[in-house]
């Protein structure tokens, strides 16, 4: 049983006319014919009974009709709407990115696309950290993603799309809140509130603190950067994050780090795949196209 079979049949059934369905269907009355006997051999029981020079529906028919007629609607819908979420012109993306690019880089990006002429494409968004990015790219629970760290799954494409800067945010009433740069050797005495192992920043830092032979005292390790500049505001400790806008909205003193630190790496990802879907395809290159190597 096969798709045409079942087409041929619903039209049949409608038309109760073997010439007129294999015009509508646009084939040969023979190709009907055959399809019909097929399909009868298959689900075991007569589906079409001659009535003058027209045919109908058996009773078997009749059923079989109420189950396959919906459900090539159903299918034709399910065409219609993959057919609409994937053109070029007016269709859906799932975008998803890590919380440090809602702020900024996701919101312009999506609202340029938009002013380029693509303002009846529609966007969803979801937010995670980079594993969870990556995660939802291999689950096609997004469609393209930004994250900060390349996973080594072999259908997946990662793009440097910007690079953010790392600085040192301390309370206002710390002693180092008089710095406007600092080396981070000069940090060691004091504890730290750090990104903890689910986050795709901790591997960054991990490295950076080991190349510049640190052993900070980590007095508690968060996921999110609001969090971390809650915790920091609060007294906690001293935090390195990324130079985000929202910084200006705690009560921390934001510090420039003058250690040589590793490319902090920001990639748009993507399934292989997905460059096929024209949509997505146009989102892509309009992302690599638009984007800021240097940061914001």
């Amino acid at each position: 049983m096969n798709l045409r079979q079942l087409e041929f049949f619903v039209t049949l059934a409608q038309t109760e006319h073997m010439t007129q369905a294999a015009k509508k269907s646009n084939t040969s009355q023979p190709n009907i014919s055959h399809a019909m006997t097929m399909l009868e051999q298959e689900v075991g029981v007569t589906l079409f009974e001659k009535k003058g020079r027209n045919i109908q529906l058996t009773r078997h028919g009749r059923i079989f009709y109420e189950y396959v007629a919906p459900a090539l609607a159903e299918i034709e819908k399910g065409q219609k709407k993959l057919q609409e979420m994937v053109n070029p012109d007016s269709g859906e993306i799932q975008f998803g990115f890590i919380f440090t690019m809602g702020a900024e880089l996701a919101p312009r990006l999506a609202q340029s696309f938009h002013r380029q002429g693509n303002d009846k494409i529609t966007f969803e968004f979801q937010q995670g950290n980079s594993n969870q990015i990556i995660q939802m790219l291999l689950e096609d629970r997004i469609d393209i993603g930004i994250c900060s760290k390349v996973g080594n799954e072999a259908e997946l494409i990662y793009q440097i799309l910007t690079q953010e800067e790392m600085v040192l945010v301390v309370p206002l009433d710390h002693p180092l809140a008089s710095y406007d740069s600092i080396s981070l050797v000069e940090t060691a005495e004091y504890p730290y509130v750090y990104y903890n192992k689910q986050s795709g920043l901790r591997p960054y830092l991990d490295r950076q603190i080991k190349n510049l032979k640190l052993k900070p005292e980590i007095i508690c390790e968060l996921e999110e950067d609001h969090s971390i500049l809650g915790f920091v505001g609060q007294g906690y400790g001293i935090a390195i994050m990324p130079n985000i806008p929202s910084i200006n909205s705690f009560p921390v003193k934001k510090i420039t780090i003058t250690d040589a630190l590793e490319d902090r790496n920001i990639y748009l990802a993507v399934k292989k795949n997905n460059l096929e879907i024209p949509v997505l395809k146009k989102f892509y290159d309009f992302c690599l196209e638009n984007h800021n190597k240097k940061g914001d």
